[in-house]
């Protein structure tokens, strides 16, 4: 079985990147850098270079070999420009079934509803493809947009971690929200 997905939204493609997206993934790092600064980790400057994209794409497609992530790229529906990107990631199987998810859109989108519309169907196709039990997606207190988006998607609130992760060079608090696997699938 392919675990690699192919979906499409009314306006997205959404789908793990080959090694030809590396121009265009460079292209919305470098012209997003600012816009998701406050919410990501330090990056270095090679990361914003054609070799670590070339480099992260592999990685990517190797995760999805070993089902431990599935890095995805949500394009529009001519696959000529990435709209956002998200990631289910820390696969875990056996009696968890269960990944962390992580995403992030383009300053050009934001408030659009697109990253609404790509997680939905990323969350569908969880669920179902994927066979997951559970997704848990992780918030800094401040970032209100998350938390209404994860809260739109059905995430519940199920902690507050302090000092969770490194986000822009600093210890932050997280708000820990999960979504189960709906009854009927």
């Amino acid at each position: 079985m392919d675990l690699a997905p192919r979906l499409h939204t009314e306006r997205t493609c959404i789908r793990l990147a080959e090694e030809t997206d590396a121009q265009e993934l460079l292209r919305y790092r470098v012209a997003n850098r600012a816009h998701l600064a406050p919410w990501e980790p330090l990056r270095e400057e090679a990361f914003y270079t054609l070799e670590h994209c070339v480099q992260t794409i592999a990685d990517g497609r190797e995760h999805v070999r070993l089902d431990r992530g599935y890095p995805l790229l949500v394009f529009d529906c001519d696959e000529a420009e990435i709209l956002a990107t998200f990631t289910m990631a820390n696969v875990v199987r056996g009696a968890f079934q269960a990944c962390h998810l992580g995403y992030g859109a383009a300053a050009c989108v934001q408030g659009q509803g697109v990253m609404h519309e790509a997680l939905q169907a990323g969350l569908d196709w969880a669920f179902g493809e994927l066979d997951l039990h559970r997704v848990m997606a992780n918030h800094l207190p401040r970032n209100e947009r998350s938390a209404r988006l994860l809260a739109r998607l059905g995430f519940e609130r199920e902690g507050y971690a302090k000092r969770y992760l490194q986000i822009a060079g600093v210890w932050e608090d997280h708000v820990l929200t999960a979504l189960t696997r709906p009854e009927a699938l």
